[in-house]
């Protein structure tokens, strides 16, 4: 991220959608029956695949602070990982500064640790975690996104304005925008749900390459950080030796928990 670069991606796309349905809005209050199920599920959710203790980044969302991706870091940390917050405050945009901060947090683990870290971002920190992975390739192992707006139109969510206020700048401000949609050269996976009130799901769905993929679950936006079926996929992808990534497997009963991709609506 330079001055000349986007806290959105660059397409205005007109086939892109509007943001999501006032009724999918209301339905963002599950997110706390969400965190309870999961809670409810630790005991079948400690069955995840372990990690290796490597590092991982987590990255709230828009005018969220660690306090919010607490459960989940809290959930790595019991599957073996070496979690950190991003240490930073609120998320209040792209603010002067704040990408020098990110990549800082970012090398200062990579150097402590003296391993790849890996990224996640929720919302907004997604977009972030794209970002700081392209810049600090070096410093990554993996990137995974929890319905980040990666693709389209800003306005095809339910949150631009709320950015406008927090961060003082215009989503249609050409300063902010990316010049094509960057790929992480790290393997990346961005997780969605079709349910999403506040992020168009369109917006979410990674372009497949050979070491990039997107997962739906089932939940609301605001309840991704604390939803079980997230918290497995996460440390599913987590676990996965260095360098010998491959695309999540929908084997078993698996299949009954995260929806098939290759569906039509």
């Amino acid at each position: 991220m330079t001055s000349a670069t986007a806290t959105f991606p660059s397409s205005l796309d007109p086939s892109f959608p509007g943001p999501p349905s006032k009724i999918l809005q209301l339905l963002e209050l599950r997110a706390l029956g969400e965190f309870g199920v999961s809670l409810a599920l630790l005991p079948l959710l400690s069955r995840a695949p372990s990690g290796d203790g490597h590092s991982v980044l987590v990255l709230p969302g828009l005018v969220a602070s660690d306090a919010s991706t607490r459960p989940l870091r809290s959930y790595l940390a019991d599957r073996g990982y070496d979690v950190h917050g991003w240490g930073l405050g609120r998320n209040l945009g792209l603010r002067p500064g704040i990408e020098s901060k990110m990549k800082a947090r970012l090398r200062e683990i990579h150097r402590t640790s003296g391993r790849k870290v890996s990224i996640v971002g929720w919302s907004l920190g997604g977009v972030f975690a794209r970002e700081i992975a392209g810049a600090v390739p070096d410093a990554v192992r993996s990137v995974i996104t929890l319905g980040s707006p990666i693709r389209g139109n800003p306005r095809s969510t339910n949150a631009w304005r709320i950015y406008e206020l927090a961060s003082g700048q215009s989503v249609d401000d050409p300063k902010l925008r990316l010049p094509r949609a960057a790929m992480p050269p790290a393997p990346t996976t961005s997780i969605y749900s079709r349910t999403d009130g506040i992020v168009a799901w369109q917006c979410s769905v990674e372009m497949p390459t050979y070491n990039s993929e997107s997962i739906e679950v089932m939940g609301s936006h605001c309840g991704l950080g604390v939803n079980a079926s997230v918290w497995y996929a996460v440390a599913d992808r987590l676990a996965q030796p260095e360098g010998r990534w491959q695309p999540f497997a929908r084997s078993g009963l698996r299949r009954w928990v995260f929806p098939d991709p290759t569906r039509r609506d």
